[in-house]
Protein backbone atom coordinates (compact mmCIF):
# COMPACT_ATOMS: atom_id res chain seq x y z
CA UNK A 1 0.00 0.00 0.00
CA UNK A 2 3.09 2.70 0.97
CA UNK A 3 4.40 1.83 -2.87
CA UNK A 4 1.02 2.55 -4.32
CA UNK A 5 0.82 5.91 -2.26
CA UNK A 6 4.17 6.33 -3.52
CA UNK A 7 3.51 5.89 -6.98
CA UNK A 8 0.86 8.46 -6.96
CA UNK A 9 2.46 11.46 -5.21
CA UNK A 10 5.29 10.77 -7.39
CA UNK A 11 2.75 10.66 -10.89
CA UNK A 12 1.10 13.89 -9.28
CA UNK A 13 4.53 15.86 -8.65
CA UNK A 14 5.48 14.63 -12.77
CA UNK A 15 2.77 16.89 -14.04
CA UNK A 16 4.68 19.70 -13.29
CA UNK A 17 8.53 18.22 -12.72
CA UNK A 18 8.56 16.27 -16.15
CA UNK A 19 7.61 18.04 -19.47
CA UNK A 20 5.01 16.17 -21.35
CA UNK A 21 2.37 16.75 -23.95
CA UNK A 22 -1.21 17.28 -22.95
CA UNK A 23 -2.47 13.71 -23.86
CA UNK A 24 0.00 12.77 -21.43
CA UNK A 25 -1.17 14.96 -19.22
CA UNK A 26 -4.62 13.41 -19.52
CA UNK A 27 -3.29 9.95 -19.04
CA UNK A 28 -1.11 10.94 -16.05
CA UNK A 29 -4.72 12.26 -14.08
CA UNK A 30 -6.42 9.13 -15.04
CA UNK A 31 -3.41 7.09 -13.55
CA UNK A 32 -3.22 9.26 -10.23
CA UNK A 33 -6.86 8.71 -9.86
CA UNK A 34 -7.02 4.93 -9.83
CA UNK A 35 -3.95 5.03 -7.74
CA UNK A 36 -5.16 7.64 -5.09
CA UNK A 37 -8.70 4.84 -4.92
CA UNK A 38 -6.05 1.93 -4.38
CA UNK A 39 -4.89 3.96 -1.40
CA UNK A 40 -7.83 4.09 0.23
CA UNK A 41 -8.63 7.33 -0.66
CA UNK A 42 -12.36 8.35 -1.19
CA UNK A 43 -13.69 8.54 -5.11
CA UNK A 44 -14.93 11.76 -4.91
CA UNK A 45 -11.80 13.29 -3.13
CA UNK A 46 -9.32 10.91 -5.29
CA UNK A 47 -10.77 12.23 -8.66
CA UNK A 48 -11.21 15.94 -7.55
CA UNK A 49 -7.04 15.92 -6.21
CA UNK A 50 -5.76 14.83 -9.65
CA UNK A 51 -8.26 16.42 -11.68
CA UNK A 52 -7.52 19.67 -9.72
CA UNK A 53 -3.92 19.29 -10.49
CA UNK A 54 -3.89 18.21 -14.58
CA UNK A 55 -6.33 21.03 -14.44
CA UNK A 56 -3.46 24.10 -12.52
CA UNK A 57 -1.16 21.84 -14.84
CA UNK A 58 -3.14 22.20 -18.35
CA UNK A 59 -4.39 25.57 -17.67
CA UNK A 60 -2.90 27.39 -15.26
CA UNK A 61 -3.75 27.71 -11.54
CA UNK A 62 -6.49 30.61 -12.10
CA UNK A 63 -8.40 28.55 -14.88
CA UNK A 64 -8.07 25.63 -11.35
CA UNK A 65 -9.66 28.39 -9.21
CA UNK A 66 -12.39 29.46 -11.28
CA UNK A 67 -13.42 25.65 -11.76
CA UNK A 68 -13.92 25.03 -8.29
CA UNK A 69 -15.32 27.72 -7.70
CA UNK A 70 -18.04 27.23 -10.31
CA UNK A 71 -18.63 23.13 -9.97
CA UNK A 72 -19.99 22.91 -6.88
CA UNK A 73 -22.48 25.77 -6.86
CA UNK A 74 -23.26 24.23 -11.15
CA UNK A 75 -23.95 20.46 -9.65
CA UNK A 76 -25.78 21.20 -6.42
CA UNK A 77 -27.79 23.83 -8.25
CA UNK A 78 -28.38 21.48 -11.46
CA UNK A 79 -32.83 20.85 -10.97
CA UNK A 80 -32.38 17.51 -12.37
CA UNK A 81 -29.96 16.16 -10.40
CA UNK A 82 -32.23 17.31 -7.12
CA UNK A 83 -33.69 13.94 -7.73
CA UNK A 84 -31.13 12.07 -6.02
CA UNK A 85 -31.85 13.41 -2.79
CA UNK A 86 -35.14 12.37 -3.10
CA UNK A 87 -34.73 8.95 -4.65
CA UNK A 88 -32.09 8.03 -1.07
CA UNK A 89 -34.42 9.92 1.23
CA UNK A 90 -37.44 7.81 -0.48
CA UNK A 91 -35.30 4.41 0.14
CA UNK A 92 -34.10 5.20 3.58
CA UNK A 93 -37.50 6.15 4.79
CA UNK A 94 -39.06 2.70 3.00
CA UNK A 95 -36.47 0.69 4.96
CA UNK A 96 -37.08 2.94 8.55
CA UNK A 97 -40.85 1.92 8.40
CA UNK A 98 -40.72 -1.35 7.53
CA UNK A 99 -42.21 -1.08 4.23
CA UNK A 100 -39.97 -3.51 2.18
CA UNK A 101 -40.12 -6.47 4.44
CA UNK A 102 -43.19 -8.41 3.54
CA UNK A 103 -41.65 -7.97 -0.08
CA UNK A 104 -39.60 -11.89 0.71
CA UNK A 105 -42.88 -13.23 1.98
CA UNK A 106 -44.77 -12.52 -0.69
CA UNK A 107 -42.50 -13.92 -3.25
CA UNK A 108 -42.06 -16.95 -0.84
CA UNK A 109 -45.56 -17.17 -0.36
CA UNK A 110 -46.06 -17.20 -4.58
CA UNK A 111 -42.47 -19.09 -5.63
CA UNK A 112 -42.10 -21.34 -2.89
CA UNK A 113 -43.02 -24.71 -4.37
CA UNK A 114 -41.26 -24.21 -7.69
CA UNK A 115 -37.50 -26.40 -7.89
CA UNK A 116 -35.26 -23.44 -5.77
CA UNK A 117 -38.61 -21.70 -5.10
CA UNK A 118 -36.63 -20.44 -1.91
CA UNK A 119 -33.93 -18.98 -4.49
CA UNK A 120 -36.46 -17.87 -6.66
CA UNK A 121 -38.24 -15.59 -4.11
CA UNK A 122 -35.09 -14.08 -3.09
CA UNK A 123 -34.26 -13.26 -6.62
CA UNK A 124 -37.30 -11.47 -7.12
CA UNK A 125 -37.60 -9.87 -3.55
CA UNK A 126 -34.33 -8.00 -4.94
CA UNK A 127 -35.53 -6.92 -7.66
CA UNK A 128 -39.31 -5.83 -5.72
CA UNK A 129 -36.02 -4.14 -2.93
CA UNK A 130 -34.88 -2.78 -6.58
CA UNK A 131 -37.93 -0.69 -7.34
CA UNK A 132 -38.18 0.43 -3.62
CA UNK A 133 -35.00 1.82 -2.89
CA UNK A 134 -32.08 1.09 -5.74
CA UNK A 135 -29.32 0.54 -3.20
CA UNK A 136 -27.30 -3.01 -4.12
CA UNK A 137 -26.00 -2.62 -0.55
CA UNK A 138 -29.06 -2.21 1.54
CA UNK A 139 -30.71 -4.87 -0.72
CA UNK A 140 -28.12 -7.43 -0.31
CA UNK A 141 -28.29 -6.84 3.86
CA UNK A 142 -32.36 -6.64 4.02
CA UNK A 143 -32.38 -9.97 1.90
CA UNK A 144 -29.49 -11.75 3.20
CA UNK A 145 -30.29 -11.24 7.04
CA UNK A 146 -34.15 -13.20 5.95
CA UNK A 147 -32.90 -15.51 3.02
CA UNK A 148 -29.57 -16.76 3.86
CA UNK A 149 -30.88 -18.74 7.13
CA UNK A 150 -34.26 -19.58 5.42
CA UNK A 151 -32.17 -21.00 2.93
CA UNK A 152 -30.10 -22.95 4.59
CA UNK A 153 -32.64 -24.76 7.05
CA UNK A 154 -34.02 -26.01 4.09
CA UNK A 155 -30.66 -27.38 3.17
CA UNK A 156 -29.90 -25.28 0.40
CA UNK A 157 -26.09 -25.36 -0.87
CA UNK A 158 -24.23 -22.05 0.85
CA UNK A 159 -23.37 -21.00 -2.60
CA UNK A 160 -26.66 -20.74 -3.97
CA UNK A 161 -28.10 -18.94 -0.94
CA UNK A 162 -24.66 -16.31 -0.39
CA UNK A 163 -24.84 -16.44 -4.47
CA UNK A 164 -28.17 -15.91 -5.06
CA UNK A 165 -28.40 -12.86 -2.28
CA UNK A 166 -25.39 -11.34 -4.09
CA UNK A 167 -27.05 -11.16 -7.24
CA UNK A 168 -29.83 -9.95 -6.38
CA UNK A 169 -28.94 -7.19 -4.50
CA UNK A 170 -27.31 -5.86 -8.01
CA UNK A 171 -31.04 -5.54 -9.27
CA UNK A 172 -30.76 -1.91 -6.97
CA UNK A 173 -28.52 -0.68 -9.49
CA UNK A 174 -30.93 -0.92 -12.12
CA UNK A 175 -34.25 -1.42 -11.85
CA UNK A 176 -35.58 2.08 -11.67
CA UNK A 177 -35.25 4.46 -9.30
CA UNK A 178 -31.72 3.72 -9.63
CA UNK A 179 -29.32 6.61 -7.66
CA UNK A 180 -26.33 5.07 -9.87
CA UNK A 181 -28.73 5.48 -13.60
CA UNK A 182 -29.25 9.40 -11.94
CA UNK A 183 -25.85 9.98 -11.30
CA UNK A 184 -24.90 8.37 -14.65
CA UNK A 185 -27.15 10.78 -15.99
CA UNK A 186 -25.69 13.73 -14.87
CA UNK A 187 -22.24 12.80 -15.75
CA UNK A 188 -23.56 12.35 -19.32
CA UNK A 189 -25.56 14.38 -19.58
CA UNK A 190 -28.54 12.39 -20.58
CA UNK A 191 -32.40 13.49 -19.87
CA UNK A 192 -32.95 11.26 -16.62
CA UNK A 193 -36.79 10.25 -17.17
CA UNK A 194 -35.88 8.36 -20.31
CA UNK A 195 -32.92 7.13 -18.45
CA UNK A 196 -34.89 5.93 -15.82
CA UNK A 197 -37.68 4.18 -18.37
CA UNK A 198 -34.86 2.96 -20.28
CA UNK A 199 -33.48 -0.24 -17.66
CA UNK A 200 -37.04 -0.80 -16.44
CA UNK A 201 -37.22 -3.85 -18.87
CA UNK A 202 -33.64 -4.88 -18.86
CA UNK A 203 -33.99 -4.99 -15.11
CA UNK A 204 -37.08 -7.33 -15.19
CA UNK A 205 -35.01 -9.98 -18.17
CA UNK A 206 -32.24 -9.49 -15.92
CA UNK A 207 -34.00 -10.45 -12.76
CA UNK A 208 -36.41 -13.43 -15.62
CA UNK A 209 -32.71 -14.86 -16.16
CA UNK A 210 -31.59 -15.22 -12.91
CA UNK A 211 -34.71 -16.96 -12.10
CA UNK A 212 -34.87 -19.22 -15.30
CA UNK A 213 -30.63 -19.84 -14.27
CA UNK A 214 -31.85 -21.20 -10.97
CA UNK A 215 -34.84 -22.99 -12.09
CA UNK A 216 -32.81 -25.22 -14.32
CA UNK A 217 -29.87 -25.83 -12.25
CA UNK A 218 -32.74 -27.40 -9.25
CA UNK A 219 -34.15 -29.62 -11.59
CA UNK A 220 -30.67 -30.88 -12.81
CA UNK A 221 -28.96 -31.07 -9.14
CA UNK A 222 -31.79 -31.33 -7.04
CA UNK A 223 -29.35 -31.39 -3.64
CA UNK A 224 -28.60 -27.83 -4.78
CA UNK A 225 -32.10 -26.97 -3.67
CA UNK A 226 -34.43 -29.55 -1.91
CA UNK A 227 -37.61 -29.02 -2.10
CA UNK A 228 -39.00 -27.40 1.17
CA UNK A 229 -42.18 -28.33 3.13
CA UNK A 230 -44.58 -26.07 1.81
CA UNK A 231 -47.41 -27.08 3.74
CA UNK A 232 -48.00 -23.54 5.19
CA UNK A 233 -48.67 -22.21 1.89
CA UNK A 234 -51.96 -21.57 0.82
CA UNK A 235 -54.19 -19.66 -1.27
CA UNK A 236 -55.21 -17.71 1.62
CA UNK A 237 -51.67 -17.22 2.49
CA UNK A 238 -51.15 -16.04 -0.77
CA UNK A 239 -53.88 -13.49 -1.27
CA UNK A 240 -53.22 -11.77 1.89
CA UNK A 241 -49.27 -11.54 1.27
CA UNK A 242 -50.08 -9.31 -1.29
CA UNK A 243 -51.41 -6.98 1.20
CA UNK A 244 -48.33 -6.45 2.35
CA UNK A 245 -46.35 -5.47 -0.59
CA UNK A 246 -49.35 -2.67 -1.78
CA UNK A 247 -47.19 0.25 0.09
CA UNK A 248 -44.61 -0.35 -2.37
CA UNK A 249 -46.37 -1.36 -5.39
CA UNK A 250 -48.18 1.63 -4.90
CA UNK A 251 -45.02 3.81 -4.54
CA UNK A 252 -43.19 2.30 -7.84
CA UNK A 253 -46.52 2.36 -9.88
CA UNK A 254 -47.27 5.95 -9.01
CA UNK A 255 -43.95 7.08 -10.11
CA UNK A 256 -43.06 4.74 -12.74
CA UNK A 257 -46.57 5.04 -14.32
CA UNK A 258 -46.41 9.25 -13.64
CA UNK A 259 -43.04 9.56 -15.39
CA UNK A 260 -44.35 6.84 -18.39
CA UNK A 261 -47.12 9.13 -18.69
CA UNK A 262 -45.43 12.48 -18.88
CA UNK A 263 -47.38 13.42 -15.51
CA UNK A 264 -44.56 13.36 -13.53
CA UNK A 265 -41.06 14.79 -13.92
CA UNK A 266 -38.43 12.48 -12.39
CA UNK A 267 -38.02 15.27 -9.67
CA UNK A 268 -41.27 15.49 -8.99
CA UNK A 269 -41.95 11.37 -9.45
CA UNK A 270 -38.80 11.85 -6.68
CA UNK A 271 -41.06 13.79 -4.68
CA UNK A 272 -44.32 11.95 -4.68
CA UNK A 273 -42.23 9.07 -4.17
CA UNK A 274 -41.17 10.45 -0.25
CA UNK A 275 -44.24 11.97 0.33
CA UNK A 276 -45.94 8.15 0.12
CA UNK A 277 -43.31 6.46 1.55
CA UNK A 278 -43.86 8.55 4.78
CA UNK A 279 -47.54 8.43 4.35
CA UNK A 280 -48.14 4.72 3.69
CA UNK A 281 -44.99 4.37 5.81
CA UNK A 282 -46.75 6.01 8.56
CA UNK A 283 -50.22 4.62 8.06
CA UNK A 284 -48.90 0.54 7.18
CA UNK A 285 -45.75 0.44 9.09
CA UNK A 286 -47.14 -0.61 12.43
CA UNK A 287 -46.43 2.20 14.50
CA UNK A 288 -48.40 5.53 14.51
CA UNK A 289 -46.91 7.16 17.25
CA UNK A 290 -46.76 10.51 16.20
CA UNK A 291 -43.48 11.47 18.56
CA UNK A 292 -41.52 8.13 16.82
CA UNK A 293 -42.78 9.51 13.61
CA UNK A 294 -40.64 12.54 14.19
CA UNK A 295 -37.43 10.70 15.29
CA UNK A 296 -37.98 8.37 12.33
CA UNK A 297 -37.85 11.41 9.74
CA UNK A 298 -34.70 12.92 11.20
CA UNK A 299 -33.14 9.86 11.30
CA UNK A 300 -34.53 9.59 7.75
CA UNK A 301 -32.75 13.07 6.98
CA UNK A 302 -29.32 12.90 8.73
CA UNK A 303 -28.82 9.33 6.37
CA UNK A 304 -30.07 11.10 3.20
CA UNK A 305 -27.57 14.15 4.08
CA UNK A 306 -24.73 12.27 4.39
CA UNK A 307 -25.49 9.57 1.34
CA UNK A 308 -26.19 13.13 -1.18
CA UNK A 309 -22.92 14.66 0.34
CA UNK A 310 -21.25 11.95 -1.17
CA UNK A 311 -22.47 11.46 -3.96
CA UNK A 312 -22.24 15.25 -5.14
CA UNK A 313 -18.39 15.43 -4.53
CA UNK A 314 -18.51 12.14 -7.01
CA UNK A 315 -20.22 14.36 -9.74
CA UNK A 316 -17.64 17.44 -8.69
CA UNK A 317 -14.87 15.49 -9.30
CA UNK A 318 -16.20 13.87 -12.16
CA UNK A 319 -17.08 17.59 -14.19
CA UNK A 320 -13.21 18.60 -13.11
CA UNK A 321 -12.00 15.62 -14.94
CA UNK A 322 -14.31 16.16 -17.57
CA UNK A 323 -12.67 19.60 -17.85
CA UNK A 324 -9.68 18.20 -17.57
CA UNK A 325 -10.01 15.32 -20.51
CA UNK A 326 -11.41 18.09 -22.78
CA UNK A 327 -8.29 20.30 -22.57
CA UNK A 328 -5.70 17.31 -22.89
CA UNK A 329 -7.33 16.59 -26.12
CA UNK A 330 -7.10 12.68 -25.11
CA UNK A 331 -11.04 11.58 -25.74
CA UNK A 332 -10.43 13.04 -29.22
CA UNK A 333 -7.16 10.97 -29.76
CA UNK A 334 -9.05 7.85 -28.75
CA UNK A 335 -12.47 8.76 -31.16
CA UNK A 336 -10.02 8.76 -33.82
CA UNK A 337 -8.23 5.71 -33.04
CA UNK A 338 -11.19 4.06 -33.13
CA UNK A 339 -12.42 5.31 -35.94
CA UNK A 340 -9.10 5.15 -38.03
CA UNK A 341 -8.71 1.02 -37.60
CA UNK A 342 -11.82 0.40 -38.16
CA UNK A 343 -13.86 -0.85 -35.16
CA UNK A 344 -17.19 -1.72 -35.88
CA UNK A 345 -19.87 -0.72 -32.93
CA UNK A 346 -20.35 -4.02 -31.70
CA UNK A 347 -16.52 -5.01 -31.46
CA UNK A 348 -15.85 -1.68 -29.67
CA UNK A 349 -18.85 -2.83 -27.15
CA UNK A 350 -17.49 -6.39 -26.61
CA UNK A 351 -13.77 -4.96 -26.13
CA UNK A 352 -15.43 -2.82 -23.72
CA UNK A 353 -16.91 -5.73 -21.90
CA UNK A 354 -13.60 -7.21 -21.54
CA UNK A 355 -12.30 -4.19 -19.98
CA UNK A 356 -14.81 -3.38 -17.75
CA UNK A 357 -14.57 -6.63 -16.50
CA UNK A 358 -11.17 -6.06 -15.83
CA UNK A 359 -11.70 -2.74 -13.97
CA UNK A 360 -14.37 -4.38 -11.87
CA UNK A 361 -11.51 -6.64 -10.31
CA UNK A 362 -9.96 -3.61 -8.68
CA UNK A 363 -12.56 -0.61 -8.73
CA UNK A 364 -15.63 0.62 -7.16
CA UNK A 365 -18.98 0.70 -9.25
CA UNK A 366 -19.48 4.15 -9.34
CA UNK A 367 -15.65 4.69 -10.35
CA UNK A 368 -15.78 2.74 -13.11
CA UNK A 369 -18.50 4.82 -14.24
CA UNK A 370 -17.51 8.32 -13.37
CA UNK A 371 -13.64 7.65 -14.67
CA UNK A 372 -14.73 6.04 -17.95
CA UNK A 373 -17.70 8.21 -19.23
CA UNK A 374 -15.38 11.58 -19.72
CA UNK A 375 -13.07 9.34 -21.62
CA UNK A 376 -15.21 7.45 -23.69
CA UNK A 377 -17.89 9.90 -24.49
CA UNK A 378 -16.52 11.11 -27.65
CA UNK A 379 -15.72 7.82 -29.34
CA UNK A 380 -19.18 6.80 -28.39
CA UNK A 381 -20.29 10.06 -30.56
CA UNK A 382 -17.82 9.19 -32.96
CA UNK A 383 -19.63 5.21 -33.18
CA UNK A 384 -22.98 6.37 -33.27
CA UNK A 385 -24.00 4.84 -29.88
CA UNK A 386 -27.35 6.29 -28.07
CA UNK A 387 -26.24 7.25 -24.57
CA UNK A 388 -29.13 6.28 -23.13
CA UNK A 389 -28.73 2.50 -24.28
CA UNK A 390 -25.32 2.88 -23.19
CA UNK A 391 -26.26 3.77 -19.42
CA UNK A 392 -27.83 0.20 -19.04
CA UNK A 393 -25.31 -0.86 -20.94
CA UNK A 394 -22.63 -0.04 -18.68
CA UNK A 395 -24.86 -0.51 -15.55
CA UNK A 396 -25.10 -4.32 -16.22
CA UNK A 397 -21.38 -4.59 -16.72
CA UNK A 398 -21.45 -2.78 -13.54
CA UNK A 399 -23.29 -4.76 -11.85
CA UNK A 400 -21.19 -7.81 -13.09
CA UNK A 401 -18.30 -5.91 -11.40
CA UNK A 402 -19.41 -5.82 -8.04
CA UNK A 403 -19.35 -9.30 -7.65
CA UNK A 404 -16.37 -10.55 -9.32
CA UNK A 405 -13.04 -11.12 -7.61
CA UNK A 406 -10.61 -10.14 -6.12
CA UNK A 407 -12.65 -7.24 -5.13
CA UNK A 408 -16.52 -7.90 -6.19
CA UNK A 409 -17.96 -5.22 -2.86
CA UNK A 410 -21.09 -7.46 -3.10
CA UNK A 411 -19.63 -10.41 -2.42
CA UNK A 412 -17.36 -9.27 0.35
CA UNK A 413 -20.78 -7.86 1.74
CA UNK A 414 -22.58 -11.16 1.75
CA UNK A 415 -19.65 -12.85 3.19
CA UNK A 416 -19.47 -10.59 5.82
CA UNK A 417 -23.05 -10.88 6.94
CA UNK A 418 -22.75 -14.50 6.50
CA UNK A 419 -20.64 -14.76 8.90
CA UNK A 420 -23.15 -13.72 11.95
CA UNK A 421 -23.89 -17.02 13.59
CA UNK A 422 -27.51 -16.13 13.38
CA UNK A 423 -27.47 -15.85 9.68
CA UNK A 424 -25.59 -18.69 8.80
CA UNK A 425 -27.20 -20.95 11.31
CA UNK A 426 -23.57 -21.87 12.76
CA UNK A 427 -21.91 -23.10 9.49
CA UNK A 428 -18.63 -21.78 7.82
CA UNK A 429 -19.44 -19.83 4.49
CA UNK A 430 -15.76 -19.33 3.03
CA UNK A 431 -15.65 -16.02 0.33
CA UNK A 432 -14.63 -18.87 -2.17
CA UNK A 433 -18.39 -20.10 -2.04
CA UNK A 434 -19.73 -16.49 -2.88
CA UNK A 435 -17.41 -16.02 -5.60
CA UNK A 436 -19.05 -19.86 -6.70
CA UNK A 437 -22.44 -19.49 -6.11
CA UNK A 438 -22.11 -15.64 -8.29
CA UNK A 439 -20.13 -17.39 -11.07
CA UNK A 440 -23.38 -18.52 -13.00
CA UNK A 441 -24.91 -15.52 -12.63
CA UNK A 442 -22.36 -13.72 -14.07
CA UNK A 443 -22.72 -15.80 -17.14
CA UNK A 444 -26.35 -15.32 -17.20
CA UNK A 445 -25.70 -11.44 -16.80
CA UNK A 446 -23.18 -11.91 -19.72
CA UNK A 447 -26.10 -13.65 -21.92
CA UNK A 448 -28.54 -10.44 -21.22
CA UNK A 449 -25.59 -8.02 -21.91
CA UNK A 450 -25.04 -10.02 -25.34
CA UNK A 451 -28.80 -9.51 -26.07
CA UNK A 452 -29.08 -6.06 -25.24
CA UNK A 453 -25.91 -5.43 -28.07
CA UNK A 454 -27.87 -7.03 -30.64
CA UNK A 455 -31.29 -5.82 -30.08
CA UNK A 456 -30.73 -2.42 -28.59
CA UNK A 457 -34.63 -1.72 -28.33
CA UNK A 458 -34.95 -3.72 -25.22
CA UNK A 459 -33.59 -0.71 -23.78
CA UNK A 460 -34.96 1.96 -26.56
CA UNK A 461 -38.30 0.88 -26.68
CA UNK A 462 -40.01 1.92 -23.71
CA UNK A 463 -38.58 5.59 -23.25
CA UNK A 464 -39.70 6.24 -26.95
CA UNK A 465 -42.97 4.94 -26.01
CA UNK A 466 -43.19 7.08 -23.24
CA UNK A 467 -43.81 11.32 -22.77
CA UNK A 468 -41.35 11.31 -20.22
CA UNK A 469 -38.64 13.85 -20.78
Amino acid sequence: MFVVAAISCLSMAALFLVEMSDPVVGIVVIAATILLMLTGVPVGIAILAAGGLGMWRLAGFDAMAVTFEDVPFATAASWSLSVIPLFIFMGIAMGKFNLTTPLFDAARQWLGKLPGGLAIATNFAGAGLAAASGSSIAISYALGRVAIPEMLRANYRPSLAVGVVAMAGTLGMLIPPSVVLVVYAGAAGTPIGPQLLAALIPGLVLATAFAVLILIRSILDPTLAPREDTGDITLRSRVTSLAGVAPVTTIVVVMVGGMYMGFFTPTEAGAFGALLAVILGWLFGGDRNVHRLGKTLVACLRETVAGVAAIFLLLMGVHVLTRVVALSGLADIMADAVTSIGLSRIAFLFVLVVVFLILGMFMDSLAMILLTVPVLLPVLTALDIDMIWYGVFMVILVEIGMVTPPIGMLSYIVHRLAQNPEVSLGRTVRLTEVFKGTAWFVIAGLVVLTALIFWPEIALWLPGQSNAG
